[in-house]
């Protein structure tokens, strides 16, 4: 486990395009699918960090929270799965059933969609908002400011960045970036 810390695009930036295999529903889901969302949130994740482990019922209440205001939610799984058979298709499966996931978690086999958003590790969460068609980047950062113990959390970042778009309020630009096992890449 590789510490690696979030250092993403820039705010305002256009999310890029992603047409992904979903563990949840075995459909492919694009990022156009989410069109008529206010906020596409996506979260760069994986099966084995223990960083994402702690925080996945997070993950899922947000997803369950902020689904009836028109904020989409998705999970992605960019790791390689060859060398880390826990994160393969089958395995996210699993994991979507067992947590009761209700967003789509998505594969990236490829990897490019994690090299699209310049991604780094797991969790790796991005809030876009929709303005005119576009969905521009408001926050990149943290969950919430205690990754491992939940009843100390102080500061839910991610939700109040959502709040904040929701209230047509501007996010505010104090982002503290995530932190978490580095993203598995593929040895070419």
């Amino acid at each position: 486990m590789a510490l690696t810390y979030s250092n993403g695009p820039q705010l305002g930036s256009e999310a890029p395009f992603f047409s992904l295999l979903c563990a949840t529903s075995g459909k492919k889901i694009t990022r156009d699918d989410f069109s008529d969302q206010k906020i596409l949130t996506v979260i760069f994740m994986c099966n084995h960090c223990p960083y994402v482990k702690a925080v996945r019922s997070r993950i899922n209440v947000i997803a369950q929270q902020y689904k009836s205001q028109n904020v989409a939610l998705v999970g992605i799984n960019s790791n390689d799965a060859e060398n880390y058979p826990e994160d393969n298709f089958e395995a996210m499966k699993v994991e979507s059933f067992q947590q009761g996931y209700t967003f789509h978690y998505l594969y990236d086999e490829t990897q490019n969609v994690a090299k699209a958003y310049k991604a780094q590790c797991t969790p790796d969460p991005y809030v876009y908002e929709n303005v005119d068609g576009k969905f521009l980047l408001r926050y990149q950062g943290q969950i919430d400011d205690n990754w491992k113990e939940e009843d100390q959390v102080k500061s839910h970042d991610l939700a109040d960045a959502v709040e904040s778009i929701l209230s047509g309020q501007p996010v505010s630009t104090n982002q503290k970036p995530s932190m978490g096992c580095n993203i598995k890449w593929k040895q070419n």
